[in-house]
């Protein structure tokens, strides 16, 4: 795990090669793994700071972050995956972790809205969320609405 690179653009700063690496791996993860047929592409893109770790090309670990009044009243993180040759090594943790410091410092406040899939409750809680008891089912798998204030 030597060559880890962690990068955050916005939209308009991503080369051709590190949005198709990008866009493979949410494909790979929420559609392929989870079978998921669900529109990944959303047109929120365009609206997102975006942080991923890669390795030659290859994205490990991803998400999507945006600013307060975009998809909840507050800020939010989404679209948050690890693929499957880089799990079991933290990079989950150190992306929460970025992308919590990311908010703090590019949009000036501590107040995150999440929709977290149920079985990693206490993976987020362990980064100041909490259950909102808002629970509902998207694309056939548990998800609870979770805020870190």
């Amino acid at each position: 795990m030597s060559n880890i690179i962690w990068k955050i653009k916005t939209f308009d700063e991503f080369t051709v090669p590190e949005l198709y690496a990008v866009l493979k791996a949410r494909v790979d993860v929420f559609i392929i793994e989870q079978n998921c047929p669900y529109p990944d592409l959303d047109n929120y893109d365009q609206k997102a700071v975006h942080l991923w770790a890669e390795e030659n090309g290859e994205v490990l670990a991803y998400c999507r972050i945006f600013d307060k009044g975009i998809k909840y009243e507050e800020t939010s993180i989404g679209r948050v995956l690890t693929t499957e040759q880089a799990r079991g090594k933290n990079l989950g943790k150190q992306l929460i972790q970025y992308a919590v410091e990311t908010i703090e410092n590019r949009f000036h406040t501590p107040e995150i809205r999440i929709s977290a899939q149920d079985y990693l409750l206490r993976f987020y809680s362990g980064f100041g969320f909490e259950d909102t008891g808002k629970k509902y089912l998207e694309d056939d798998i548990p998800h609870t609405e979770m805020i870190r204030r």
